[in-house]
């Protein structure tokens, strides 16, 4: 069957990249059209820019302050002792690279952060739940359409699992159309008696161990943004072109998780899915209705590369507060979250929901200076903390967070990160996390929350819709000896598509567990 083309642009709407509408066969390539953007091709363009989506009227006064802008400017974060940052050898093609980024559209608005900020709201109040995920670092190799689109699959059908399970609105947001650089514990990397450079992710320098490709090259910037806004503009066509619609729920199964455990399970709760929407039509509810069409879908990545980040902040015209244009949501993470700090410094000062990543290593009361810096005004949806710590320090350390924020009167949305807490190397050598690792540190997330009366808000992985073998365990039983055979991560182990989908019926039974006890609250049952 013919799949109907459909153009959809990026919100840049002078990027020059056009998709047609996804096939709906995981057997044939999605047809591309595209043009790479260059300097020569995208005239300057000031720096201030129009939201177009936002659910709250803006302040009255364009050129209102915000808290936190308070003795803040685009490049403040210079001041301050920036870690994890590569040393580029050549200043002037570096600064040449900026500019041009300056220059370029935007590659999202800030009309969608405000609204994505609304919706992270509800999380923290236990009224919705997130799911973010996607690769642990995109690269400029795997980049192909049918990789986003399984992806962005396998994400729709844990949606779909978690808000069956939950009965509330499942906020899709994804470590993707950014999700580049990674921070590294040794500044170096020594095989066979070489030392090089560590890789730092495709944005900033090569994976190859050769010094050539180890050297950071700013152009690389340049590709990054072209690549961000493509994945950005084939998600958005897939989130609204009809590929999400409800109705398609029975056909986003994976070829390969068909015949598993997960892939049976998926079928059985898809057809219910199906019968309810008939009993819908046949009750005259229309299914044509943008919310059974259509959905919502927000882009994330970790705040790490600040030129980039700073090229592409930009002043709202119609609130006068800045944005980072690069993604919806950004986060800081576990080696750059310094109170002092440079990341710290620069995420003060635009408006974007932020991401805390905590370890079992971060003091309760540093935890409430930090989020006093980055919202000063204790906006509810502004910050998500994201904990990562393994099962047995998440019961022993989370505790004493939970309550010295509420101690504090603060609003945060409490996410959990099952992946970095868990990885380990295998004997074989390859990095690895296993899914009962995995599963653990998640059950111990709610269980602690319903310990102390709080809300688990979301979950944050690394996953693929690709059928690696990363990740150990798992009902399919990835074994040790299976790495091998499709390990295809340059970073850090994933989740595939199979374990994924387990684990979301692990999340939506714990959902469905809450859901019988006791009503949410509202935002005035926080000790403001």
């Amino acid at each position: 069957m013919q799949a109907k083309a459909m153009a959809l642009t990026t919100t840049a709407a002078a990027a020059p990249y056009t998709f047609l509408h996804p096939t709906t066969s995981s057997r044939h390539p999605i047809p591309i059209k595209s043009s790479p953007i260059s300097p020569q091709s995208i005239k300057s363009r000031p720096k201030t820019i129009s939201c177009v989506k936002s659910s709250n009227p803006p302040p009255s006064t364009a050129a209102a302050a915000t808290p936190q802008s308070k003795n803040w400017s685009l490049d403040s974060w210079k001041s301050k002792k920036a870690s994890q940052l590569p040393d580029y050898p050549d200043e002037n093609s570096l600064e040449s690279v900026l500019k041009t980024l300056e220059s370029f559209p935007p590659i999202v608005f800030a009309g969608e952060a405000r609204s994505l900020e609304e919706k992270l709201a509800q999380a923290a109040l236990g009224n919705a739940f997130i799911l973010q995920g996607g690769d642990c670092a995109e690269s400029f190799k795997e980049f192909t359409a049918n990789n986003i689109r399984d992806t962005f699959r396998v994400l729709l059908q844990m949606s779909v699992v978690l808000m069956f399970g939950g009965q509330m609105p499942i906020i899709k947001v994804g470590r993707m159309a950014g999700q580049f650089a990674k921070p590294r514990s040794d500044s170096f990397e020594e095989k066979d008696g070489v030392k090089l450079p560590s890789y730092r992710g495709d944005n900033i320098n090569g994976d190859a161990f050769d010094e050539k490709s180890r050297i950071p090259d700013p152009q690389r910037m340049i590709r990054a943004y072209t690549q961000s806004v493509a994945t950005l503009n084939l998600l958005r066509a897939f989130a609204t072109g009809g590929y999400a619609a409800m109705q398609r729920v029975t056909q986003w199964n994976l070829d390969f998780t068909e015949q598993s455990e997960q892939g049976d399970r998926y079928r059985e709760l898809a057809n219910r899915v199906d019968e309810a929407l008939g009993f819908m039509a046949s009750c005259g509810f229309t299914s044509d209705h943008p919310v059974m069409t259509t959905t919502e879908f927000w882009t994330s990545h970790e705040c790490l590369l600040l030129p980039y980040e700073q090229a592409l902040t930009r002043e709202d015209s119609t609130s006068g507060m800045y944005y980072d244009c690069s993604a919806h949501m950004l986060w800081v993470g576990e080696r750059t979250r310094q109170l002092d700090g440079a990341h710290v410094e620069f995420l003060r000062g635009v408006s974007n929901p932020i991401g805390i990543k905590v370890s079992d290593k971060m003091d309760p009361n540093e935890l409430v200076k930090l989020i006093d810096i980055m919202n000063p005004e204790n906006k509810a949806g502004r910050i998500t903390v994201i904990v990562r710590m393994g099962a047995e320090n998440m019961r022993v350390k989370l505790p004493y967070l939970i309550r010295a924020v509420r101690r504090a009167g603060q609003i945060v949305t409490w996410v959990s990160d099952p992946m970095h807490g868990n990885t380990i190397k295998a004997p074989c050598g390859l990095k690895t996390r296993s899914f009962d690792a995995i599963r653990a540190e998640v059950r111990a997330f709610f269980d602690v929350h319903d310990q102390e009366g709080s809300y688990p808000g979301g979950v944050h992985l690394e996953m693929t819709g690709q059928n690696v073998t990363e990740c150990v365990g798992g009902s399919r039983t990835i074994t040790y000896n299976d790495l091998g055979s499709r390990y295809h991560t340059h970073c850090d182990p994933r989740l595939n598509a199979s374990q994924s989908l387990e684990l979301s019926f692990i999340i939506a039974e714990r959902l469905r567990r809450r859901r019988i006890g006791p009503q949410h609250r509202t935002l005035s049952s926080f000790r403001l």
